[in-house]
């Protein structure tokens, strides 16, 4: 006789995790969520979309890519999450859209429950941080595919943004300044290149290093910055102003500042207005790493960017400093010479 639990599944495991991850649920909600998890679908009323001229939903998907062997290889599993929803909702932010709502998708070789509810407190967490509802999700479990203690985590949100109030490229003008947000680390991005630097270097993850103040694996496994509600203060507060955000993730500040730049003009930031973070210095040097290629796997310390009318920076700033976000002018926006890209870094940073 041969049962599912002999072929490696666990009903009972799975039927475990989402008794002990719905507490963490219950926070990441919005009023409009229907009826609870469980269900085959989640629910959400969108009736209040009908108070909008011309409702666009906005719709992205992300993982957080090889940061999970980082977990993994630590046992710290509650953090994941947060980096999950960041990776996700401020991409919808960077149109204008409000996130609404969150699903996610965790694969694992062996369902553990307290480590999946682990994983799904972080991503309510990361839900609740971004006023956003996690409406359902689906832990499967993958025998066979993956070792008992592998795991990877993927999640999809929609956001709605009014037409007339979308922001983007169309909007950016000759003049325009570029506000800085700082990044909490690496977020989720270039960590093939880290786990690389680890593995040649032969660098512990437990090991306390000066340079940092705290272990290399607690700074690996910082979360992910949430820019979305301070995203969502500007754009309500500004309109007319604001022309866009650029959520600085894999490709570095100058390939993703390109993508909501028109191509008459160019993204100007001074890399003399900040200083790369401790972390990403040192590794780079225990790596190696050129200067030119850092600059395109890593965030090097801006998370999001925010482009807006030069004549509002004092405001946006201002804005952003009452929310605790300590933003900062890092350049501006140029008419484009042929041969130039749409961004780019020019000038040293500054130094520490």
């Amino acid at each position: 006789m041969s049962t599912y639990k002999d072929a490696g599944v666990d009903i009972d495991a799975g039927d475990r995790a989402v008794e002990l991850m719905k507490a963490s649920i219950a926070k990441a909600s919005r009023p409009e969520v229907m009826g609870g998890i469980g269900g085959f679908a989640g629910l959400f009323d969108a009736s209040a979309l009908k108070n909008m001229k011309k409702p666009l939903l906005a719709t992205s998907t992300d993982g957080v890519g090889t940061k999970t062997e980082i977990a993994r290889a630590i046992g710290k599993y509650d953090t994941i999450g947060e980096d999950l929803v960041a990776m996700v909702v401020d991409d919808l932010v960077v149109c204008g859209a409000e996130p609404l709502f969150m699903t996610d998708y965790i694969a694992v070789g062996k369902v553990i429950p307290e480590r999946i509810a682990e994983i799904v407190s972080g991503i309510a967490r990361g839900c609740e941080k971004a006023g956003t509802a996690l409406i359902g999700g689906e832990t499967a479990e993958h025998p066979g595919l993956l070792a008992d203690d592998e795991f990877d985590v993927a999640g999809a949100a929609t956001g709605v943004v009014d037409a007339d109030l979308q922001l983007g490229a169309h909007l950016v003008q000759k003049g325009d300044v570029l506000i800085a947000m700082p990044s909490s680390g690496f977020h989720a991005n270039g960590f093939s290149l880290v786990r690389h630097i680890i593995k040649t270097a032969k660098l512990s993850l437990d090991a306390h290093v000066s340079e940092y103040g705290k272990t290399s694996g607690e700074v690996f496994l910082t979360p992910t910055e949430i820019y979305a509600l301070d995203c969502l203060a500007l754009i309500r507060s500004m309109q007319g102003k604001l022309r866009g955000f650029s959520h600085i993730t894999g490709g570095g500040i100058a390939e993703n500042t390109a993508r909501v730049i028109p191509d008459h003009l160019s993204a100007i930031y001074d890399r003399s207005t900040w200083s790369i973070p401790v972390e990403m210095e040192y590794l780079s040097k225990v790596g190696g790493v050129p200067q030119a290629d850092m600059e395109r796997t890593w965030n090097c310390g801006i998370g999001m960017s925010a482009i807006v009318a030069a004549d509002s920076a004092d405001i946006t700033l201002r804005s952003l400093a009452a929310r605790g976000m300590k933003a900062w002018v890092a350049g501006v926006v140029e008419e484009r010479v042929a041969s130039n890209p749409r961004s780019t870094l020019e000038g040293t940073y500054r130094a520490r």
